[in-house]
């Protein structure tokens, strides 16, 4: 139980991650991704990676510079801009379904204007899901230049796209529904210099 937990990813670049398990028994047509972050990072890092053999950007969530996000399905992104941060901890929810394509984003329990991405696409079920890299193969391929350094806590993977009632619960770490990854229960490997500590601040 990782419950007000973080993982602290010492070194910058870092050739560290964790590894999460997921039980996907079938392939995704709707999934929301929340996590929280800190860090002081400029350059390009990855939060999360989920890749399947035929694409090592099934699911991305990537920050190329602290004023914007990228968010991938099956390998093609949109990116949303933001306030640069505050140097504090940022939650971010990104949600896709494949019947409208519609990509939602939230960061600190507020939403950003919906994107359409990928509509009609599956996102594959038997993946490498990995914190702290972005895979350009299948579990491996990293670029240092993209690793994250700093804090990460309150991971969470559904097979759904959560209302926007369950994206503030989860801002708040409220009670979620049952989850694929959920921080609570979290099944993980860590890989390298990452420790686990407990939460500096709520």
């Amino acid at each position: 139980d990782l419950y007000r937990k973080v993982f602290v990813f010492r070194k910058d670049p870092s050739d560290a991650y964790v590894v999460l398990r997921a039980r996907l028994e079938q392939p995704l047509h709707n999934f929301t991704v929340c996590l929280r972050s800190y860090t002081d990072l400029s350059r390009p890092h990855s939060l999360f990676s989920y890749a399947t053999k035929a694409q090592d950007n099934e699911i991305l969530l990537f920050k190329p510079k602290p004023e914007e996000y990228r968010f991938y399905v099956g390998g093609k992104f949109v990116t949303f801009r933001v306030p640069e941060g505050g140097r504090d901890w940022e939650h971010v929810c990104a949600s896709w379904e494949s019947s409208t394509g519609i990509a939602e984003f939230w960061l600190n329990g507020k939403p950003w204007p919906r994107k359409g991405l990928q509509r009609g696409y599956t996102v594959g079920a038997t993946a490498a899901i990995l914190l702290g890299q972005e895979q350009d193969s299948f579990g491996g391929g990293f670029d240092l230049y993209n690793s994250f350094s700093g804090e990460l806590t309150d991971v969470y993977l559904w097979d759904t796209a959560l209302s926007p009632d369950k994206m503030r619960a989860a801002f708040l770490s409220l009670r979620l529904p049952p989850a694929l990854l959920a921080w609570k229960s979290l099944s993980y490997e860590v890989k390298g210099d990452v420790v686990v500590k407990p939460r500096l601040r709520e």
